[in-house]
């Protein structure tokens, strides 16, 4: 079992920045494929970025070269850090874990899930 705690959300102007952080639970955290999802209100889940267990990244075509997503396992913890923010960045980004070695984009793929934390842009 693994429990996912976000944090870091809020609200930003514009062009500015965020890093949002996942506190996993438990001892094998470096075992897990971490990634993140954001949600905005009616409209579905989607893949934002992830990290495989070897460190491998990977991102939707939207956020690529604005957003870094990184682990570190000593903390057992996954960020997201969020730069050049753009309104249509505002959604609900949530944390989720999956046990396996490669890079899942499905949100229904992964198993744990973390309670959302908001982040809203203003122009």
């Amino acid at each position: 079992q693994v429990q996912l705690v976000e944090s870091g959300g809020g609200l930003v102007q514009a062009g500015g920045s965020l890093r949002l952080s996942c506190a996993a639970s438990g001892r094998t955290f470096s075992s897990y494929a971490m990634a993140w999802f954001r949600q905005a209100p009616g409209k579905e889940r989607e893949f934002v970025a992830a990290v495989s267990r070897s460190g491998g990244n990977t991102y939707a075509d939207s956020v690529k070269g604005r957003f870094t997503i990184s682990r570190d396992n000593t903390k057992n913890t996954v960020y997201l850090r969020m730069y050049s923010l753009k309104p249509e960045d505002t959604a609900a980004y949530y944390c989720a874990a999956v046990w396996t070695a490669g890079v899942v984009y499905i949100p229904t793929d992964y198993n744990y899930w973390g309670q959302g934390t908001q982040v809203t842009v203003s122009s």
